[in-house]
């Protein structure tokens, strides 16, 4: 573990701490999914307190931890903000991308751990941030490269959301993560392995480094620098005893 992992968890133990001596909901900024690992590695050892995570929509990767003191019953919301991002004059838009978004928010001073996903649409994005700079985002965000545009906030209870797949089928010698995973990005197999290795991918929001584990139905697999999908399984098995799996790639 890094010196910035370490900092990290200590933090996330503090605030453990601090909902189960004052016994009132305390919520993390934003997670990215090693940082949710490292958390998940260590919850065993948490004071009597729940927790869950939010990241605004299903299947949001960033997510926020939220620790509530035991007995509460009911899962408090996390303190999160939607904004949606679209340019003044449609016509003279640019095509902009997750990183244009990514680096214009930056580029305004905000941390990254302030902000959760970008969904990146035809129209514009949906971001997904902290309360306290939405006001922020919302006054001072004009321009996003060439292209000026406006922010406004949007109520989260009001949003949904349908994620695209590609679905993608093929055969595998088993479940194991290194042959579904090469499947699922058309890489070879011993590629797949060194990502595992250098714990870059990651099962359910955890880190997993053992190619050998065997997926499960539904389990949601990302891999860093690659993309994510859902494993949905496998169908029937051939001949040679290889079976036909299925995933959904997000697209």
């Amino acid at each position: 573990m890094t010196k910035e992992e370490q900092i990290l968890l200590r933090h996330l133990k503090d605030l453990a701490f601090v909902c189960f001596q004052r016994e009132y909901p305390v919520y993390s900024d934003f997670l990215n999914l090693n940082e949710q690992s490292i958390f998940l590695s260590w919850r065993e050892e948490m004071p009597a307190v729940s927790y869950h995570f939010d990241g605004g929509y299903p299947f949001a990767e960033r997510k926020v931890v939220c620790f509530m003191p035991s007995g509460v019953g009911y899962e408090c919301p996390a303190p999160l903000s939607l904004l949606r991002i679209f340019p003044v004059q449609k016509k003279f838009a640019e095509e902009l991308s997750h990183r244009d978004y990514l680096g214009t928010l930056l580029g305004l001073g905000i941390e990254r751990n302030k902000i959760g996903d970008i969904l990146v649409q035809e129209d514009g994005a949906l971001v997904f941030c902290l309360d306290g700079i939405a006001s922020y985002i919302e006054e001072h965000l004009e321009r996003v490269r060439h292209t000026s545009v406006r922010c406004e906030k949007q109520e989260i209870g009001t949003f949904s959301y349908e994620p695209r797949f590609k679905r993608i089928r093929g055969s595998v010698a088993s479940a194991r993560l290194d042959a579904v995973i090469s499947l699922a990005f058309h890489e070879s197999r011993s590629g797949m392995v060194g990502l595992i290795k250098g714990e870059k991918v990651f099962v359910n929001g955890k880190t997993l480094s053992s190619a050998s584990y065997i997926l499960k139905e539904d389990d949601v697999v990302s891999v860093r620098g690659y993309g994510k999908f859902i494993y949905r399984g496998v169908t029937n098995q051939t001949k040679k005893g290889r079976y036909f799996a299925e995933v959904d790639v997000f697209v």
